[in-house]
């Protein structure tokens, strides 16, 4: 426990440091965005063994309304990205209510042809600019009183957030409603007989899942400063499919290692070998996968625990 909360506290001042440190400020918010996408998405995969082929689908509506809100409505950036986080819950009660009803491939399928129709709708409705996407979103003042024009400042206001997110999806996740979702994950069918309803309960991490995911495409969406389809499409849902599976399903930080493996290998090896970059990610998220079954970061706790308590590393890292 102490050591756990000596790491948090090198963590919170190295991310407070590193805009100071030279670090490009919109890199560093773009990967906490995405690490706040990720996060969301293993609440869900992790701890309630749903794969989701769709999930771009909340990031990138959320973003698409929020930037619309503040273009054509003139809306403060506080509104926006609450609204935008608001209708991804609603879509996320509408979807996860249809995919809930089946198991394995056939919900992953579900959801992956509803997203299939969130991206239609994005590239056909009349507010989101079709092909061309919404461009120039200011990022406006932040309740009147904070202006968010400063790279530092906005990025100081996206790492509170993904703090947030981050305690908020641990303090769920040791909830009692975690618990049951964790058994759920386990013995479903155990789960069952002990009397719990559980397409309620997972309905209620589809759509809290889907809500922070739509966070994290409103706030991405302000530092950019823009929203287009590429927020929408299938590959942005591949893309953390990949982070989570690549950091370690069922940890907390597994997702934000794996974010910022993505995010670095995007934004630093684009400019040297192109499109290739997606043929590397792809080279090493196989690697891990043969290497590290569990994820980077699960592998690591594994190795803790068969250090502190040999014989306990099984089901505990898979946990």
């Amino acid at each position: 426990m102490r050591a756990t909360i000596v790491l948090y506290v090198l963590l919170g001042l190295l991310a407070l440091s590193l805009p100071w440190l030279g670090v490009y400020p919109v890199f560093l918010m773009k990967l906490l965005c995405f690490a706040m996408f990720a996060c969301a998405y293993n609440l869900l995969l992790g701890f309630g063994r749903m794969l989701s082929f769709g999930h771009a689908a909340f990031f990138g509506f959320a973003a698409y309304v929020t930037s619309w809100l503040i273009t054509a409505h003139g809306a403060g950036p506080a509104t926006a990205a609450l609204c935008g986080m608001a209708v991804a819950a609603l879509l996320g009660v509408v979807i996860g209510g249809l995919a809930i009803r089946r198991r394995g491939i056939y919900f992953a399928m579900i959801t992956l042809a509803l997203g299939q129709l969130v991206y239609f709708v994005c590239l056909e409705a009349p507010f989101t600019g079709g092909e061309n996407g919404l461009q120039g979103v200011p990022r406006g003042t932040l309740f009147g009183l904070l202006p968010l024009r400063s790279d530092r400042v906005m990025y100081y206001l996206v790492l509170a957030a993904f703090v947030a997110v981050f305690m908020f999806i641990r303090r769920v996740v040791h909830s009692p409603f975690g618990h049951v979702l964790r058994a759920i994950r386990e013995n479903e069918t155990r789960a069952i007989s002990l009397g719990y309803d559980i397409n309620r309960y997972k309905l209620l991490a589809f759509v809290l899942s889907a809500a922070l995911s739509g966070l994290a495409g409103s706030l991405n969406s302000l530092v950019l400063g823009f929203a287009t389809l590429s927020d929408v499409q299938q590959s942005a849902s591949g893309e953390v499919i990949l982070m989570t599976l690549l950091g370690g399903t069922g940890t907390f930080f597994g997702p934000v290692v794996g974010a910022a493996i993505v995010i670095t290998l995007q934004e630093y090896l684009s400019d040297v070998v192109g499109g290739w970059v997606t043929a590397i990610i792809g080279v090493i998220f196989v690697a891990c996968v043969l290497s590290f079954r569990r994820g980077i970061v699960g592998e690591i706790e594994a190795l803790r625990l068969r250090r502190t308590r040999p014989g306990a590393a099984g089901p505990a890292a898979h946990a």
